[in-house]
């Protein structure tokens, strides 16, 4: 990958990595699905705003139309249900054990692909990077896996099962996502995930349970704002470039930000393995990008 490249997987993750922290956060006031509810509306008014402002970025009515129901697919398996999984999961597991699952989304990614993308098969290269890196995912999930397993089950299978959404819907995207930038495309996703996300709660929520501490609202607003608008536009930007397999490869360097801030705020566990699990994680993305004679 080119270094602007690097520099935008490397943000994606970072932002993605500080989601954890924040999902955790607002859950403790407010239920999951009104978490969800919330955070795609600030994304979706985020990104609107941002293309009423830059006309470059907006693509034309015609265009949006065609493809609006490729973005209703996206913005159900790729935001609605994946982020109420994740979101439901958090007030069960730590947030670094949970971004931990949601690294699983390479493999399922890496074995979808090849069916659908042509130019991107899964060659040795990428299978000996994929299972490297899983391989570092392992150990940073291995000391979570004594006593506390039979416990937390069901929040690591609803991540687990999130992980398999993002994979499906990151390949779908390469496949039907074209022709419009990355930022309408971002906007198109959320605009139908806030559309059905708050059908559902309506529908079943009897009363609407808003925030009132502060520190919730500041969870929602870098959600919606940084890791969703932002992380999107940067995601549908990339993708193209580099390919379902690499970008999925984003949820490796997740857990690095997400198990760190983690241990150092919600005073969640450390265990030394994070350190060599770290690494192995860092040497498989390298095996999947890196070209030969290419320096790191």
């Amino acid at each position: 990958m080119k270094t602007r490249d690097w520099l935008l997987f490397w943000l994606a993750g970072l932002v993605w990595g500080t989601s954890f922290l924040w999902i955790k956060i607002a859950v403790e006031e407010i239920s999951p699905l009104m978490l969800v509810s919330l955070r795609t509306l600030l994304a979706a008014l985020g990104l609107g705003v941002y293309l009423l402002a830059r006309k470059s970025a907006r693509a034309s009515l015609d265009k949006m139309r065609a493809q609006f129901w490729v973005f209703a697919v996206m913005g159900l398996f790729n935001i609605a249900i994946p982020w109420l999984l994740i979101s439901w999961a958090g007030q069960h597991i730590d947030s670094g054990l949970s971004s931990i699952v949601n690294s699983s989304m390479p493999l399922f990614t890496s074995m979808i692909s090849p069916f659908f993308v042509s130019d991107d098969r899964l060659t040795l290269k990428k299978a000996v990077g994929l299972l490297t890196g899983f391989a570092g995912v392992v150990i940073l999930l291995y000391p979570e896996l004594g006593g506390a397993w039979s416990h937390q089950l069901a929040g690591q299978a609803a991540v687990l099962l999130a992980a398999v959404c993002y994979a499906g819907a990151t390949v779908f995207a390469r496949k039907k996502a074209r022709d419009l930038p990355a930022e309408s495309q971002a906007f198109l996703q959320f605009f139908t995930a806030t559309l059905m996300t708050w059908a559902f709660t309506l529908a079943t929520q009897r009363s609407l349970n808003f925030p009132k501490l502060p520190i919730t609202w500041l969870a929602l607003l870098w959600l919606g704002l940084l890791g969703s608008a932002l992380a999107y536009i940067v995601f549908f930007d990339l993708l193209p470039r580099i390919g379902p397999t690499r970008m999925s490869m984003v949820t490796y360097i997740i857990p690095l930000f997400a198990v760190l801030l983690g241990i150092i705020f919600l005073d969640e566990r450390f265990h030394w393995s994070a350190i060599f699990g770290a690494l192995l994680i860092l040497a498989g993305i390298s095996i999947v990008n890196l070209q030969p004679g290419q320096k790191p």
